[in-house]
């Protein structure tokens, strides 16, 4: 049986099809880690591979990264092309298009990692220690750069298992920063021949279990009452004016079904009008509601400008605050780069889409029933950064969400999943309203309380959690992984000659 440290120069001696196909296969394998059904053992298997077959020159180490990182996110955001297929006519023969551009772009961050690797180390086998490093760097970039996407991180292919307690000290790059380590380190220890590495990876598990025991239990609920609507408005129907009513009157009706709520949650935009022109349906919803204040998503005008947004109503003529959605969709919500397309001729381009303008706002709100509230609508959920506030900490964490646009596959359960590792994260529960599903109240510990069925109109009234004190990933973010990232680069540049003899490679 060939040893492992043998996998990368096989390989290279082996056809293009072979070379090109392992990386790009193990890519889409590492992605299965995020399926419920397998758990996130594919990611730590797939990155050891990887990092064994790493390529020894500098430009095949990038052509493998790109297509790991093909093969990753190409299986991971799969749902992608729903969006394009809600109206298949004019639409659907971009969906191809999209699912490799997206993949193929976010492949280029691992493409860069895998480069520099072999940049900094040579053909050395230390080489893999730095693919862990700028692996971290590479994801942390990705998740902030041109407006950031950081959908599909590693580190969530954990949640739920005893390893996601890591999310409330390091947050999910520093845990990504972890499974690549962990890997990696495994990986240099196959071709070194250490038997060191066994004992690591108990220290590791030692570790996780520790922190498990530091970091309180959920505390228990409130006796406060949240009712959360999912009237489950299939996306190609959602704005048809034949259908808008029966989604509106539906979620009237899952308002004011059974005994009375403390506060009621509604979707993203599931009221079918903007806000001044909505004093009729606002009337209507708080008579469903019974005397309770309603959380909704809306969309309205202001001076020329449309908003994204959520308001509170206490009793039918009280818009006693209104959220409007900051982090905006690029190239679903607003065009990047307008002012500098439409010179070039690309009006219609960036008209059809720039429907909508920025908030201003952080989306903390006082709501009686929940508290002191950190209103996110929809993408906003995926970035853990979105959730500081300065001091001023939120009780609940309130995600409205139209998830309709992700078909039935597992776009909506990702975004599940983020919702829960902001929790954990913040040590803060979430509430989450979503227009199709999945609807969920989870508690400060990432545990989902009550959920609703994807594509299953309905309601759910859960008590509503209560916050943990602060978590160590709350009070000092993404900054320490980040700089530590960045020494760690910086060494390897600067140090990088000291290792390198007569023009060859040392030892180690």
């Amino acid at each position: 049986m060939r040893h492992p440290s043998r996998l990368g120069p096989w390989l290279e001696g082996r056809s293009r099809i072979l070379r090109w196909g392992v990386p790009l296969l193990f890519g889409a394998f590492m992605a299965l880690g995020h399926e419920p059904f397998v758990a996130g053992w594919p990611v730590l298997v797939a990155l050891v591979v990887f990092a064994l077959a790493l390529p020894r020159s500098r430009r095949g180490a990038a052509v493998a990264g790109w297509l790991f990182g093909l093969g990753y996110f190409a299986v991971t955001l799969r749902w992608i092309v729903e969006p394009f297929l809600v109206d298949v006519a004019r639409h659907g023969w971009m969906a191809p298009f999209a699912i490799f551009l997206m993949a193929g772009g976010l492949a280029l961050f691992w493409a860069l990692a895998a480069w520099g690797a072999r940049a900094l180390a040579g053909p050395r086998p230390v080489a893999v220690l730095w693919l862990a490093v700028l692996m971290a760097l590479a994801e942390l970039a990705r998740g902030h750069l041109f407006t950031g996407f950081p959908w599909g991180l590693p580190s969530y292919a954990l949640i739920g298992s005893v390893w996601d307690v890591w999310f409330a000290w390091v947050g999910p790059y520093g845990l990504t920063f972890l499974v690549a380590a962990v890997a990696c380190v495994t990986a240099y220890s196959l071709v070194r021949g250490w038997t060191l590495i066994w004992p690591a990876l108990v220290g590791v598990l030692f570790a996780t279990m520790g922190l498990g025991a530091l970091t309180p239990s959920a505390p228990d609920p409130t006796d406060q009452i949240v009712r959360v609507i999912q009237p489950n408005a299939p996306q190609h129907l959602k704005w048809d004016r034949d259908w808008m009513g029966v989604f509106y009157n539906r979620a009237l009706d899952l308002t004011q079904a059974g005994e009375a709520a403390d506060v009621v949650v509604w979707p993203e935009t599931s009221v079918p009008a903007l806000v001044d022109t909505a004093g009729p349906l606002f009337v209507q919803m708080a008579e469903a509601a019974r005397g309770a204040p309603v959380v909704a998503g809306i969309q309205r005008a202001w001076q020329g400008a449309y908003y994204n947004s959520a308001v509170v109503l206490e009793g039918p003529t009280t818009v006693a605050d209104i959220y409007d959605k900051s982090h905006l969709v690029p190239f679903g919500e607003y065009i990047p780069f307008a002012s500098v397309l439409r010179p070039l001729g690309l009006s219609v381009l960036v008209d059809q889409v720039a429907g909508f303008t920025p908030g201003a706002g952080q989306g903390l709100l006082d709501v009686d029933g929940l508290g002191r509230v950190r209103v996110l609508i929809c993408y906003e959920g995926i970035f853990p950064e979105e959730i500081s506030t300065g001091t001023d900490r939120p009780d609940v964490l309130l995600i409205l969400t139209n998830d309709a646009w992700f078909g039935q596959g597992p776009g909506p359960r990702q975004h599940l999943v983020q919702a829960r590792a902001r929790a954990i994260e913040q040590g803060v529960p979430v509430i989450r309203s979503a227009n199709t599903g999945i609807s969920a109240v989870i508690d400060a510990r990432g545990a989902i309380v009550a959920d609703l069925a994807l594509n299953e109109a309905g309601y759910l009234d859960a008590a509503v959690p209560r916050a943990l004190p602060a978590t160590v990933y709350a009070r000092i973010g993404d900054w320490p992984l980040a700089v530590l990232l960045g020494l760690c680069t910086l060494a390897g540049v600067a140090t990088r000659r000291r290792f390198v003899v007569d023009g060859g490679q040392a030892g180690t």
